[in-house]
């Protein structure tokens, strides 16, 4: 990775002129209007609930221009909130931010978005492997004796949490859930949210990639329940090359575990400040992203 390279990496986003409505571990959300939103996926990078102080070049590009691809993938089965990616069709007040904008950032409908993460699990892997490890269970749900870690379930399977404002989220039942936001809206969401990782994951697996698990957000439009946020990227699922699959053990992946084992290696005691990164580590970092996104898509990001 050059100097160049690292010098592209855009962790801040500056636009004095617009409103921030939220900021993110990655991403930057302003306000436009009543209606509408200014996403921008930044290079930022976290782990263990810490940014950390080295980014990851094209990394917001990736995030974005993945949940894109997914989000008109996925249009048959669910509305989105994209508005627009096209930084040329953009408010006025934003063209003189276009080359920050561009590639990185999506004007979105506001949603009133829903307080829970809909968490599908195709693969026994991370925290479930844990959980099932010690009691047999995952949120609750009792599952066959004898899985190996990595292994599939029998069927995919719907393991809800709550948005955690800072920390970790916290898994919940199902039961929970719907005393959240109400048995019906639950059972829609649940059966959505395992409907369109069944399809993503048919589609993932022919291009190489197994969708282990990921998290989906929703919220309510004019157009009903949509999807909204960042839809199966390696920062909101985890992805596995199927080419090296093998259940009984932890798997290659593309998303962020390239950078937790290395903090892991250096011994970080997971308190601030969080720790540097080596260029080494955020360039092999920064092409797991771009390979994910290659293999989803068959583009390469600047196509």
């Amino acid at each position: 990775m050059t100097t160049d390279l690292l010098d592209s990496v855009l962790l801040q986003t500056h636009f004095p002129d617009l409103e921030i409505h939220a900021s993110g571990k990655v991403r930057d959300v302003y306000h436009l209007d009543d209606e509408s939103l200014l996403f921008v996926a930044t290079d930022r990078i976290s782990a263990f609930d810490y940014i950390l102080a080295t980014g990851i070049p094209h990394k917001g590009s990736v995030l974005t221009q993945i949940s894109l691809f997914w989000f008109d993938f996925l249009s048959e089965l669910v509305p989105n909130h994209v508005i627009t990616a096209d930084v040329a069709k953009y408010p006025q007040s934003l063209r003189k931010y276009a080359d920050q904008l561009r590639g990185r950032s999506m004007v979105v409908r506001r949603a009133e978005m829903f307080p829970v993460e809909c968490v599908v699990r195709g693969y026994i892997s991370g925290s479930a492997w844990k959980e099932y490890n010690s009691t047999g269970k995952v949120c609750g749900m009792a599952l066959p004796a004898g899985l190996r870690e990595s292994e599939a379930f029998p069927e995919p399977i719907f393991t809800p949490s709550t948005k955690a404002v800072s920390g970790h989220d916290e898994n919940i039942s199902f039961d929970r859930m719907c005393k959240i936001v109400g048995t019906e809206t639950a059972s829609h969401l649940r059966d959505l949210a395992l409907n369109i990782y069944k399809k993503a994951a048919t589609y993932a697996r022919q291009r190489g990639i197994i969708i282990a698990d990921t998290k989906f957000e929703f919220g309510r439009t004019a157009k009903g329940i949509t999807l909204a946020d960042e839809v199966l990227t390696p920062d909101s699922s985890r992805f596995w090359p199927a080419e090296t699959y093998a259940p009984g053990r932890a798997q290659d992946s593309y998303d962020k575990q390239y950078v937790r084992d290395y903090l892991e290696e250096i011994r970080w005691n997971k308190q601030p400040p969080a720790p540097s990164l080596p260029q080494e580590v955020a360039r092999r970092t920064s092409e797991k992203y771009l390979e994910a996104y290659f293999q989803l898509t068959g583009r390469r990001l600047d196509e």
